[in-house]
């Protein structure tokens, strides 16, 4: 029986992202975007605001993670898809698609950003085990391109990354009776390999930038399963 685990849950949240926190976190995102948009890159901006208002390095982290620079943005939504045509094939993010669901199921922190993607602050770090929720996220990836009507879903997951084999037999285990084709991928450059492909299921956003498309397909899910989930989230900047 796989160990019952609320993926992605911290203590200090609570606090770190509250009510008075939000305040000085929504101030720094502003002045994030506004060096982001005059040429700073991300470490830079976040360094230099992260230090100015004493954020924890887990609020460093979810700015970097929520905030983007304007053209960036412009080119994610110009080539996210809201409808596929029936019969096409998706190419998914495993672990970045996994881990994310995992952890709406564990009712955890996670980051509605700038790009309308849902983000977590989770980090593989070479480590991945088989929770309790994993079968029910998989499950949930399985009902949502079902509605899609792909023909075909291959799951691009980390070599280097432990239990991966493991994750790719209960993704075949969990989505055998569906009406798709399935495939996994276990291989050491999944970034590399869905920056150029299209159709792609990630929140990474390197990969969005790289990509010839992409589906806003975590979101989604969350959006109709978890209706009014608490999302750390930004006001409007």
């Amino acid at each position: 029986m796989a160990k019952i685990v609320r993926r992605g849950y911290v203590p200090g949240d609570e606090k770190e992202f509250g009510k008075e926190a939000l305040e000085k976190i929504n101030v720094a995102a502003n002045d994030i975007y506004y060096l982001l948009n005059r040429g700073y890159n991300m470490k830079s901006a976040s360094v230099f605001t992260g230090n100015h208002y004493m954020l924890s390095e887990r609020q460093r982290l979810a700015l970097a993670r929520m905030v983007s620079q304007e053209e960036q943005l412009n080119i994610r939504a110009a080539k996210c898809r809201a409808v596929l045509d029936k019969g096409e094939t998706v190419f998914i993010d495993g672990f970045n698609t996994i881990i994310t669901l995992e952890i709406a199921l564990s009712g955890t922190t996670l980051l509605k950003c700038m790009d309308g993607t849902v983000r977590d602050l989770a980090g593989l770090r070479g480590t991945y085990s088989l929770i309790d929720k994993t079968p029910e996220a998989i499950q949930l990836i399985g009902k949502e391109l079902e509605s899609m009507e792909i023909s075909k879903a291959v799951f691009y997951m980390d070599a280097p990354v432990s239990n991966t084999g493991r994750l790719a037999a209960c993704i075949h285990g969990e989505l055998a009776m569906y009406p798709f084709e399935v495939e996994t991928e276990v291989i050491n450059n999944v970034d590399s390999v869905l920056s150029g492909l299209s159709n792609v299921i990630t929140g990474d956003a390197i990969i969005l930038d790289k990509c010839t498309s992409w589906i806003n397909f975590t979101r989604n899910i969350i959006d109709k399963e978890f209706p009014g989930y608490p999302y750390v989230e930004l006001d409007s900047i």
